[in-house]
C-alpha cells in the first residue's frame, strides 16, 4: 500500500514546475542529495521511496532550505504503483521537468550457483523492470511539451560485472541499454535521456551500512577523497538537466580520482 504526504509550507517564490526523484532513503545519500539540489533550484521535488520516517527527513531538510517538496512512499512493485505515482503528478498541474530514477535492489554479493532465483528476480523487477516503467511514464507526460530530462543512475556493474555480483549486473546491464536506447528514440522529441555510472564507493547511509556493516571499515580504509560524495553527484545531475540542446550528454561516468579504472 502507497501512502503520500505533503509539505505544503509558505515561499517566497512558486515552483517552477517539479522533479520526480525515485529512490530517496536518507539525505546523505544520492537520491536525497539529487531532491536537495533541484529544489534549490526551484523545482517541487516529488521525493520517492519505500521508508516514511527517512522521506519525512529529505523534506524537512528541504524544508528548512525553503524548497518545495512531497514525500511517497511507493514501492513500485508494478505498474499500478507507478501510475499512481505520475497520475498524482499530473493532477498537480505542474510541469514535469525532471526524473531521476535512482532505485536498486539489494546489492549483497552471492555465488551465482547458489544464488536463488527470487533474488534474480528481485534485481530485475526493481533495478530494470521498475526503471523501464518510471521512463515510459516520464516520457508520456514530458512529450506533450517538447521538453524534460530522464535520468538514470548506473553503476560500475552497468559496463561489467564481477564475480559474487551476477545478478545485481545482469539487471544494471540490462537497464543501461535499455536507457541509451530512450535516449536515441525521444532526443528528437526534446527529451534529454541520460545514464550516470557511478564507478566507486559512495560516502552514504547505504554504503556504510553494505556487507553487513563493513562498508563504514572500507570507507574509513580509503578515505574522504577515495570516496563519491553525493553532492557532487547531485551537481553533475543537476548540470545533466540543464545542459542546452546543442551539446547533450547521454552517457557520463563519475569516479573519484583515487579510483581506478
Amino acid at each position: 500500500m502507497n501512502t503520500l504526504s505533503s509539505s505544503s509550507t509558505p515561499q517566497t517564490q512558486a515552483p517552477q514546475g517539479c522533479a520526480i526523484v525515485v529512490g530517496v532513503g536518507d539525505i546523505e545519500g544520492i537520491g536525497g542529495a539529487v531532491a536537495s539540489r533541484f529544489s534549490k533550484e526551484g523545482l517541487h521535488v516529488y521525493v520517492v521511496g519505500r521508508t516514511q520516517s527517512k522521506l519525512d527527513g529529505v523534506v524537512a531538510h528541504i524544508r528548512a532550505q525553503g524548497g518545495h517538496a512531497t514525500a511517497v512512499v511507493n514501492s513500485l512493485r508494478d505498474s499500478q504503483d507507478v501510475d499512481q505515482l505520475f497520475d498524482q503528478v499530473a493532477r498537480s498541474g505542474m510541469q514535469l521537468k525532471a526524473t531521476i530514477y535512482n532505485a536498486a535492489y539489494l546489492n549483497a554479493p552471492r555465488l551465482f550457483m547458489n544464488t536463488p532465483a527470487d533474488f534474480i528476480e528481485g534485481n530485475w523487477r526493481l533495478t530494470c523492470l521498475a526503471g523501464l516503467m518510471v521512463g515510459q511514464s516520464a516520457a508520456r507526460l514530458m512529450l506533450p511539451q517538447g521538453h524534460g530530462t530522464i535520468i538514470y543512475t548506473g553503476a560500475t556493474a552497468s559496463m561489467r560485472g564481477k564475480p559474487l555480483f551476477a545478478a545485481f549486473a545482469s539487471a544494471k546491464a540490462a537497464l543501461r541499454s535499455f536507457v541509451l536506447n530512450l535516449a536515441h528514440e525521444l532526443a528528437p522529441q526534446g527529451i534529454h535521456v541520460a545514464h550516470i555510472v557511478i564507478d566507486g564507493v559512495v560516502d552514504g547511509q547505504r554504503g556504510k551500512s553494505a556487507f553487513w556493516g563493513l562498508g563504514q571499515l572500507l570507507m574509513m580504509i580509503k578515505g574522504g577523497e577515495a570516496l563519491i560524495h553525493p553532492i557532487h553527484v547531485a551537481d553533475n545531475y543537476w548540470q545533466i538537466h540543464a545542459q542546452q540542446r546543442g551539446a547533450w550528454s547521454c552517457e557520463l561516468e563519475l569516479r573519484p580520482f583515487k579510483e581506478k579504472f
